[in-house]
Parts: structure tokens; C-alpha cells; sequence
């Protein structure tokens, strides 16, 4: 398993513009040098465990959230990825809605 830096560095940038964040107010919540943030975000540089938790806290997301379409995984389709991260900004309501209605899809189809 590998990961992909510049996909982990696209999906910081696309959680930073989501929140409407300049990057320097992203470092200033992470304590990072604004200039580290841009290299992180072009994979210039790879962030440690500890700034890239830190980032994560800054950006109000979990690692994974920032880590999926970064590591190689032959086992999921781009759609699946697509289907994940979609998911996850659902509300807990709407995830179990959304999991029943692909109950009946699936039943409908396979039963």
C-alpha cells in the first residue's frame, strides 16, 4: 500500500475551499508556516503524522476524509470513492435512509 501525496495535498486544498479558508488562516488554526501549507497542498513536502493531525483538526475533518483516493487500493472503483465521500457528509439520518433505499435497489435487483 502506498500513498498518493499529491492527492492527499488536493483533498487538504479541496476541504480548505469547502470551509472558504485562505490558506494562511488554515496555518494559523494548525500553527504551520503558511508557505509549508502550500507545499504540503502541491506535494512539494510531506507532512508528518503530527501536522498532518494538526491540519485535519484546522479543516474540522478526519484523517480518512482527507487520506481516501490517496491510497492505492485496486479493490475500489473511483465511483466507490465517489459514493464514500458523498456519504460521509450526510447526516446520520440521511446515511440510514440512504443505506435502506440501496437495501431495496440491491433487493430489488438480487432477490
Amino acid at each position: 500500500m502506498e500513498l498518493d501525496y499529491k492527492q492527499i495535498g488536493v483533498n487538504i486544498a479541496r476541504r480548505r475551499k469547502e470551509l472558504h479558508l485562505k490558506q494562511v488562516e488554515v496555518c494559523e488554526k494548525a500553527d504551520l508556516n503558511d508557505k509549508y501549507l502550500s507545499c504540503i497542498e502541491t506535494a512539494r513536502s510531506i507532512p508528518s503524522l503530527e501536522v498532518f493531525l494538526r491540519i485535519c483538526q484546522a479543516l474540522d475533518t478526519t484523517p480518512d476524509h482527507l487520506l481516501i483516493g490517496a491510497i492505492e487500493c485496486p479493490d475500489y472503483s473511483e465511483m466507490s470513492f465517489a459514493l464514500l465521500d458523498k456519504f460521509q457528509t450526510l447526516s446520520p439520518e440521511n446515511q440510514r435512509l440512504c443505506l435502506a433505499f440501496m437495501d431495496l435497489l440491491h433487493d430489488g435487483f438480487n432477490g
